[in-house]
């Protein structure tokens, strides 16, 4: 019985994707995040879509004893590329050379152009009913004793049935970004938007003018941080 229920489930789950993927088109500026969404709510600033399943995983946690708060939904191309500069101007002061520079960047925070906050599908979680101490976003504070471990392991266990996934998990084959068991993205729209963005003319489009470190940011580059760190995700969301 619990196998035909898991097979049902799958199976609605991926003629949701199929779906989107027949309904839906995005422009260039969406998948740029160079135009605002119309967004759910204020307070949930996703895609009217990915918001309304977000409140219904919200809901179940809650029923749990978990909070789910977001700490970062939608990101625009300019948010991006302050925090791109930002960094990049910390880590030059700090002595790093454009190439060492760019790869410290690139552990966590992407390319402007690249994020997958961009979409309004993404979303960065932690438990809300827990007091704030510092940068929230470390793994550490999802594991051993950390104050989200428990909103950690909820979402491995539920998140899926909502629609979410963690692109970037702890598989030891997977490139690109480190680890981010706060990182979560909305697979029905999250996927046919990967698709369209990969149709893009990329070797154009993200090499802007006003980038830091734009003389290192070169085609070669490109083509690796695109195979490394764009499709570096959890094959449940290709």
């Amino acid at each position: 019985m619990k196998t035909k229920i898991y097979f049902l489930f799958t199976l609605l789950f991926y003629l949701q994707i199929c779906q989107a993927q027949n309904e839906y088109s995005f422009s260039q500026e969406a998948l740029l995040g160079q135009s605002v969404p119309r967004f759910y709510s204020t307070s949930v600033p996703l895609l009217p879509e990915v918001g309304k399943a977000f409140e219904k995983m919200q809901k179940a946690a809650r029923n749990a004893g978990i909070e789910l708060e977001i700490v970062s939904a939608y990101r625009s191309y300019a948010q991006q590329q302050s925090i791109w500069n930002r960094k990049y101007i910390a880590n030059a002061k700090k002595g790093l050379q454009p190439e060492e520079n760019i790869k410290k960047i690139i552990e966590y925070s992407t390319l402007p152009g690249t994020s997958r906050h961009h979409w309004g599908t993404d979303v960065d979680l932690i438990d809300g009913s827990k007091q704030r101490n510092g940068d929230v976003l470390l793994t550490e504070k999802f594991h051993g004793d950390g104050p989200y471990v428990s909103l950690r392991k909820w979402m491995d266990k539920n998140a899926s049935k909502f629609g979410f996934f963690r692109p970037y998990t702890q598989d030891p084959d997977r490139k690109g970004f480190y680890y981010e068991p706060w990182h979560y993205s909305y697979a029905p729209l999250a996927i046919p938007m990967l698709k369209a963005y990969l149709k893009l003319d990329l070797n154009r489009l993200l090499i802007p003018e006003s980038l830091e470190g734009i003389h290192a940011v070169n085609p070669e580059f490109l083509s690796q941080y695109i195979s490394e760190h764009v499709l570096g995700i959890a094959p449940n969301l290709k």
